[in-house]
């Protein structure tokens, strides 16, 4: 079953016992419908952008579950017969599967940088500096 991601608002001036009482019957929504919560944060009260409803402030709150899509017009549905709920948006959301990358396939994609090697300079002998220096010193 796809993964669905749901945010709503709530009223800034509902009591907590009242935003934990919707916030479990909108649980209690998904469950009806066949669906499982697998990530439930706490409401954040946030100020808007604009206002919504009258409403300056609202406590926001995020749900993930999973769901089978037949039944999903069923429950936005439900949701908008919910008249305590300002606003809401629901997600398909997509599951991300990382891939392991091995150790020779990371060489073949990024290969090894070498460093440049330049041609190093002919060594003096010791002779070469004296008779410099004397002709040098002679001058």
């Amino acid at each position: 079953m796809p993964l669905y991601e749901f945010t709503y608002l709530i009223p800034s001036n509902f009591s907590t016992e009242e935003v934990k009482t919707l916030r479990k019957k909108v649980e209690l929504c998904i469950e009806e419908e066949g669906g499982a919560i697998t990530k439930n944060n706490f409401p954040v009260k946030k100020e808007l952008a604009y206002p919504i409803k009258k409403n300056n402030t609202a406590f926001l709150v995020n749900l993930i579950f999973d769901l089978s899509p037949d039944k999903l017009k069923n429950l936005e549905k439900k949701i908008k017969k919910e008249e305590q709920i300002i606003r809401f948006l629901l997600l398909k959301k997509e599951t991300i599967r990382k891939k392991r990358v091995r150790k020779r396939e990371l060489k073949k994609i990024v290969p090894p940088v070498q460093p440049k090697v330049e041609p190093a300079e002919k060594k003096v002998g010791l002779k070469e500096i004296e008779q410099k220096l004397e002709e040098i010193l002679n001058e």
